[in-house]
């Protein structure tokens, strides 16, 4: 049976079973058949919200705007600044929650935001955290409807539901707004009620493989969870890397830069590296293999 016939028991037998081996093997037909063996990775130069702009090396497919604005003027001067410095690279900002925030605490629409921040010269939204949104489906669209395109959808913390049921919510979400182009289903803040051990954490990469098959790419955060987990998760559905360090800089020699790990690591999983940018775009793809 095709990985992607899977029944609803057999996903619930799956989450609720030890064979973690099975899994990842079903997860892995999943990612291949939407993927093959490309894995894509992406090297992000981050800038504070109130931090001094200043260089970021060359080769960052992407410049991220982190943190929270205080309101929606300093939102779009940052980001107008930030674009200016960028000289063509794609900049994203801030989590969509927080713009959400922020709009609401201006007197303003989310959509006449984003429209601001499109005009300044934004490309991306950073992220959509799910279970921090106050409406994600309409917030989403509103992203899509302002001309802008959203990073990722994330998770801020695990819920205390199932995991499997917060899955099917995800795809559920999918459906209805249909603009989702990555999904990183490992938590970015720890929640104590539901903790999680590196087990867990490929369990829960596998998982949304199967579950979530209308997002194109399951991603994993290279600095926030390491190499050896991301390499991990390449084996059982996650296909994108987010999070590599944008510099070059190796004084432990050529093989320990970062570029070199990420490499090195995707084709220890099985896996072609190829770098994008932050839109998707592919950066020389005809080099990667070797």
């Amino acid at each position: 049976m095709p990985a992607s016939m899977l029944s609803d028991q057999e996903i619930g037998s799956l989450a609720a079973g030890h064979d973690i081996i099975t899994l990842g093997m079903r997860a892995d037909e999943v990612r291949r058949r939407l993927h093959g063996v490309r894995t894509t990775f992406l090297r992000v130069a981050t800038v504070g919200a109130d931090a001094a702009i200043g260089s970021w090396p060359t080769p960052a497919g992407e410049i991220r705007i982190a943190g929270a604005p205080a309101n929606c003027q300093e939102a779009v001067e940052r980001v107008r600044a930030v674009v200016a410095a960028a000289r063509g690279v794609p900049v994203s900002a801030f989590s969509l929650a927080d713009l959400e925030r922020v709009s609401s605490a201006g007197g303003t629409t989310l959509r006449s935001l984003l429209e601001d921040l499109r005009a300044a010269g934004l490309e991306l939204v950073a992220d959509a955290e799910i279970d921090t949104l106050r409406d994600p489906r309409r917030s989403i669209e509103e992203v899509n409807i302002a001309g802008l395109a959203l990073a990722r959808l994330a998770v801020n913390q695990l819920p205390s539901a199932d995991t499997v049921t917060f899955f099917k919510h995800v795809s559920e979400l999918q459906r209805q707004v249909a603009v989702i182009r990555s999904f990183a289903p490992l938590p970015r803040a720890v929640n104590a009620a539901v903790p999680t051990t590196g087990y867990d954490d490929v369990k829960r990469v596998a998982l949304a493989r199967l579950i979530v098959e209308n997002i194109a790419s399951i991603q994993v955060d290279w600095s926030l969870y390491g190499p050896k987990l991301a390499q991990v998760a390449l084996t059982v559905g996650a296909d994108d890397v987010d999070g590599v360090s944008a510099g070059d800089e190796a004084p432990d020699g050529r093989r320990r830069s970062s570029l070199e790990e990420v490499r090195r690591n995707i084709r220890a999983a099985g896996q072609l590296p190829i770098e994008r940018k932050g839109g998707f775009d592919i950066v020389n793809e005809g080099r990667e293999g070797g």
